[in-house]
């Protein structure tokens, strides 16, 4: 049996979606396959999603960045700054917070998902972002932002990077600028808490899933549901929202869900002919290991999304369309003609990497000890 160490991680994702929270779920695994305690941080929609894939793992409660989106796309960049002032006030409680729980739980190790404040000299801290550079309407304001960024990222020890490494990976630009961060960047291979493809019986003609910050989320929701209305199809239809009560009733061969564990959404996509989702990053990032035919409708207004969507279309891994100008029959005639070349990715780069640091600590505590018994 492996030794066990005194290692404890600390996991903070970001509250911008569930994807930063379904990402990370991965990376816990091994950190727990690596013998380390694990501790997440987390509030509402993430910490739901969390508690549902690791109920015996302590969460703490973390207030998150708590960003809200525009109805309308154009005034989307202009809300953003306008909540700067409270972005930059929860990264200061974030480092008031972690020099607390540092002392008071013996953190060791702090893996944190695009949060900035979740930073300290005491300890390893590790950033996961694939948005090294922020893409924005102005070439000038994303050299601003870009350099805003990494003055936030060169603070910690490493920068993890949810991507492949080489030409041939998923978010572009995004990932791979042409300048890198001066600390450590080192490329987990793209991140998926599914597993594999597998062969099995078609039980859905279309997999919905609906993620991401309100109130587009619920925009999308309402259309496509909408859409359905004059589809004979199959239909599984995931809302994206983890520990919800609400329930909206299904119709025809309409199965409405609010949330589905790693297992079953795995089964669910190997039993669908088409997904239908937003541009999310860490949605591409399922969407590639399982090689499915996927439809993205990326979030209006969201700069990121749209490159991406752009990016993977132009690759012909996928179909996207802007939200306003959805039309469900359109795209599903369209999807049976699209080739679909969608590469095959390994994607677990990010185990030796998590394994590499682990060992690196455990190796310094072997060093201490065997110091003080000198």
């Amino acid at each position: 049996m492996p030794k066990k160490f005194n290692t404890t991680v600390l996991v903070a994702p970001l509250d911008w979606g569930i994807g930063h929270a379904t990402r990370c779920i991965p990376i816990i695994n091994q950190l727990l396959h690596s013998n380390c305690r694990v501790i997440i941080a987390a509030e509402g929609l993430q910490k739901h999603l969390l508690q549902l894939e690791f109920p015996h793992l302590q969460i703490l409660p973390l207030m998150g960045y708590r960003i809200t989106y525009s109805t309308n796309k154009r005034l989307l960049p202009l809300k953003i700054i306008l909540q700067l002032p409270k972005v930059f006030k929860a990264i200061r409680n974030e480092r008031k917070w972690l020099r607390n729980a540092i002392t008071e739980f013996g953190i060791n190790v702090v893996i944190s998902d695009n949060r900035y404040g979740l930073q300290d000299s005491r300890v390893k801290c590790v950033i996961i972002t694939h948005q090294l550079t922020i893409k924005a309407p102005l070439a000038i304001i994303e050299r601003v932002m870009q350099s805003i960024n990494y003055s936030f990222i060169k603070m910690f020890d490493y920068c993890w990077v949810p991507d492949e490494k080489g030409e041939t990976n998923l978010a572009g630009i995004l990932s791979h600028p042409k300048k890198l961060p001066t600390i450590p960047v080192q490329y987990l291979g793209a991140l998926s808490r599914l597993n594999t493809k597998k062969a099995s019986e078609t039980k859905y003609d279309l997999l919905c899933i609906i993620s991401g910050p309100e109130p587009q989320r619920s925009l999308l929701e309402n259309k496509l549901l909408k859409n359905l209305e004059q589809y004979n199809g199959r239909v599984l239809f995931i809302r994206g929202l983890p520990g919800s009560r609400r329930v909206i009733p299904s119709f025809k061969d309409l199965t409405i869900v609010n949330h589905l564990p790693a297992a079953e959404l795995e089964k669910a996509f190997n039993e669908s002919t088409y997904v239908i989702s937003r541009t999310g990053y860490t949605t591409v990032m399922d969407l590639c290991k399982l090689q499915k035919k996927a439809i993205l409708i990326p979030t209006p207004g969201q700069t990121e999304q749209e490159y991406l969507a752009k990016h993977l279309y132009k690759q012909q891994w996928c179909l996207y369309y802007q939200q306003d100008k959805f039309s469900l029959n359109e795209a599903l005639k369209k999807a049976e003609t699209f080739p679909f070349k969608i590469p095959p990715f390994t994607m677990d780069s990010y185990k030796e990497i998590v394994d590499e640091l682990v060992n690196s600590l455990h190796r310094a505590e072997v060093d201490v000890t065997t110091f003080a018994i000198k």
